[in-house]
């Protein structure tokens, strides 16, 4: 039977999660400012977006990249740093 948890905006401020492994079930991409926007054309798959992303948000399929998950993705912008063909670039998330 899966528990139901709460949300990262109902934990009071300070908690402490202490289970490990657990960070599928907080979608944390609503603390995004900044939306990576991915150019499919220019994208050559390096993947060195996907290695250097702290979040896990580059979705990769048959060793290609397809998307990045937006669940996730807080913004920080490294992805547009790293990417060496220029195919992601940052823009401000409009809510």
């Amino acid at each position: 039977m899966k528990e139901n948890k709460p949300g990262w905006k109902e934990l009071p401020i300070g908690t402490i999660i202490p289970e490990a492994g657990n960070a599928l079930q907080f979608k944390t991409g609503d603390w995004r400012s900044n939306k990576p926007i991915w150019d499919k054309e220019k994208c050559t798959s390096c993947l060195i977006c996907f290695i250097y992303c702290p979040d896990s948000a580059i979705i990769i399929k048959d060793e290609k990249m397809i998307g990045i998950d937006l669940d996730y993705c807080k913004g920080c912008g490294i992805c547009e740093l790293e990417c060496p063909v220029n195919a992601i670039k940052m823009e401000i998330e409009r809510r």
